[in-house]
């Protein structure tokens, strides 16, 4: 496991701070570092400066970003959206094509998982991004042709996360890779109605098993009303390779895991419900994420306190910024009194009030280090 690829992906708004490492050739900012820092000793990753995503799975941003339709005020959906490597990502790629001119819903239907979608979206600090807990179904009855782009990168079998998850390789079956197909044409089916016509879908899975990929793309495309746009040979020279609807990355064969990714445009709206779409009740034996409760009512959106700082900037020191991360309440004599904004090599980390002898320490518990430092 220790010998496992580590790759990040730069925050570019917020400067190059962050570990050095080879370039993915696939994306602008992604890095793939020589060894496995430790990430939570190092108050850049805590302030959004990095993400830590594997390289395969940049590969998403990629096609957005090749594929991104010239628009005013893209609309952009992050359909399964959790942890939210892919949303950082589209966010950066949306900043630097539209600037603040563009809008980006990160969904996850776990409540737990999007509490930490909203976590990594607060970190990353873009105030365009927001973070919701709904059913797919849900945006597909109420936003009607909203998004201009839906970004699915579905729950899958993970036969590209068996070198990194041993419990995916065990828990993996012929028949868990029928619930999972079942699974993502009802997925697709229920928020097919919120993307424009003519509108993109970008439709990705971490397995290599064709029900899951090419054919439910073809599937899509056949019987929701879409037309799949062709796979280049961009990347073959790094181990990409190409199947009859999309891109494959195989683990052992690039710097990463394993990863599919295609695309589509939608031509049509399907009336009705297809007959050869599953129901929920028919996939509801699926285990893991792929079977968990879905919210299936609107629920409030998540906010991002990091990106509203307002209060005057305080400069720290390496140890200070690690003890504020830890919760640590310690004096900053030369601070104003009052609220603070806690930055390291000018990076916001949090809010404190500095009460003079002492700082009263407003970083969230739920993220606080907890390793002793």
């Amino acid at each position: 496991m220790n010998d496992l690829p580590v790759s990040i992906r730069l925050n570019p708004f917020k400067g190059p701070d962050g570990p050095d490492g080879a370039p993915v050739p696939w994306s602008p900012w992604g890095r793939i570092l020589p060894d496995r820092p430790n990430f939570t000793l190092d108050p850049l990753f805590h302030a959004g400066c990095y993400y830590v995503q594997d390289s395969s799975a940049m590969f998403v941003g990629h096609l957005f970003r090749k594929y991104l339709p010239e628009l005013g005020f893209p609309r952009v959906l992050d359909l399964c959206a959790a942890p939210g490597g892919k949303t950082t990502d589209l966010a950066a790629s949306l900043r630097e094509r539209c600037g603040d001119a563009f809008e980006l819903t990160a969904n996850e239907v776990m409540v737990k998982r999007a509490r930490i979608l909203a976590d990594n979206v607060d970190a990353w600090g873009d105030p365009c991004v927001k973070v919701t807990s709904l059913d797919p179904a849900v945006f597909g009855r109420e936003m009607p042709g909203y998004f201009d782009v839906i970004v699915a990168d579905v729950p899958c079998s993970g036969e590209g996360m068996f070198r990194k998850d041993p419990r995916a390789e065990a828990e993996w079956s012929p028949e868990l890779v029928e619930l999972c197909a079942a699974r993502q044409k009802r997925i697709l089916a229920d928020v097919w109605p919120a993307l424009r016509d003519g509108g993109l879908l970008i439709y990705s899975t971490c397995t290599y098993e064709d029900a899951e990929n090419d054919a439910n793309l073809r599937w899509a495309a056949e019987t929701l009303g879409g037309k799949i746009i062709p796979p280049e040979d961009e990347f073959g020279a790094y181990g990409v390779r190409l199947t009859s609807c999309g891109s494959l990355l195989r683990a052992g064969e690039v710097p990463g895991e394993g990863q599919w990714a295609g695309a589509l445009v939608k031509h049509s709206s399907c009336p009705t419900r297809p007959s050869s779409c599953p129901t929920r009740s028919g996939i509801s034996a699926a285990r893991d994420c792929r079977s968990q409760p879905a919210m299936t009512h609107p629920q409030p959106e998540m906010t991002h306190p990091q990106s509203e700082m307002t209060a005057p900037r305080v400069e720290v020191t390496l140890e200070q910024a690690l003890r504020y991360l830890h919760r640590d309440s310690f004096p900053l004599p030369e601070a104003p009194l009052g609220m603070i904004t806690v930055c390291y090599r000018g990076h916001p980390l949090g809010l404190a009030k500095n009460l003079g002898k002492r700082i009263n320490n407003l970083y969230p518990k739920n993220r606080r280090i907890l390793m002793d430092i």
